[in-house]
């Protein structure tokens, strides 16, 4: 998957999902383009450099998918219990798809905003 399907990808996931590029006055990391839902990251790759991309995943999955997975790695500067680095080089589009619905899920779910209970009203019989 090139980084513009990817891109494309990760914005189809919901009208919750922003973009942004957070780290612009860090010189190493001005092009790490972040995704968002609920204002919580849940993929983010170097635009320069397409190669790994980082995920959220549930920890008992983790040692799973880095044996069994071509390309699911460690995460790039992210403690690798919650995180995965995918490489998006060698991975199949599915599997980096799958993956990232995961992440974004999980994210989602653990940050989903509360919404008020609507009024229930009071029936008066008369």
């Amino acid at each position: 998957m090139n980084i513009e399907d990817y891109r494309n990808y990760c914005l189809s996931l919901g009208d919750d999902v922003e973009e942004k590029l957070p780290f612009t006055a860090f010189r190493y990391a001005s092009g790490v383009l972040v995704f968002y839902v609920h204002g919580h990251m849940f993929s983010f790759f170097d635009c320069d450099n397409f190669g790994v991309v980082t995920l959220k995943c549930q920890p008992e999955r983790i040692d799973e998918l880095r044996a069994t997975c071509d390309g699911v790695g460690k995460p790039f500067n992210l403690p690798a219990k919650h995180w995965i680095g995918v490489d998006a080089t060698v991975a199949g589009d599915d599997l980096l798809r799958q993956l990232t619905r995961n992440s974004y899920e999980i994210v989602k779910a653990k940050y989903k905003k509360e919404t008020p209970n609507a009024p229930t009203g009071v029936h008066n019989p008369n």
